[in-house]
């Protein structure tokens, strides 16, 4: 029941994480639109890296999860795709950390991260190979289930 909590969790994070298209707002904005924009900036990429660190520091991995997930959502919003990537590593990582703990905890949600933040252009090298790492131990962590 837990592992399908966190796929929940990290469906709706995913999904509230995704860029809005162009068309979805025709027209001036409007008080709603206003009010469902969710800020970006710096003090808030900070902030959303501090409570992931300290969350994950204490075991609280799903805690830790959203906030690499917010972690990753402000990164793409300051045009960062260095921290994205990192961003949604981390994310897979919680999710792998939680599989360690529970096996019936689904790993699709991290394959589909890592392969998220391989595609991203201005990826460092270094996260790069953590992420390929990663996402081998998730995809043979995947075919011994099938």
């Amino acid at each position: 029941m837990r592992g399908a909590a966190v796929l929940l969790l990290a469906l709706l994070a995913a999904a509230a994480a995704a860029p809005v298209p162009a068309f979805a707002a025709p027209g001036p904005p409007t008080a709603q639109d206003a009010a469902s924009v969710q800020p970006v900036s710096w003090e808030l990429w900070l902030a959303a890296k501090a409570k992931a660190e300290k969350h994950d520091a204490e075991g609280n991995l799903v805690a830790a999860l959203q906030y690499y997930l917010e972690y990753a959502r402000q990164a793409r919003g300051l045009n960062s795709p260095v921290r994205v990537a990192w961003g949604l590593n981390n994310a897979a990582y919680m999710i792998i950390k939680m599989h360690r703990q529970d096996a019936s905890v689904d790993l699709e949600p991290a394959r589909r991260f890592l392969e998220e933040g391989l595609a991203l252009d201005g990826a460092s090298e270094d996260c790069r190979k953590v992420m390929a790492m990663n996402l081998e131990h998730v995809r043979s962590c995947l075919d011994r289930a099938r």
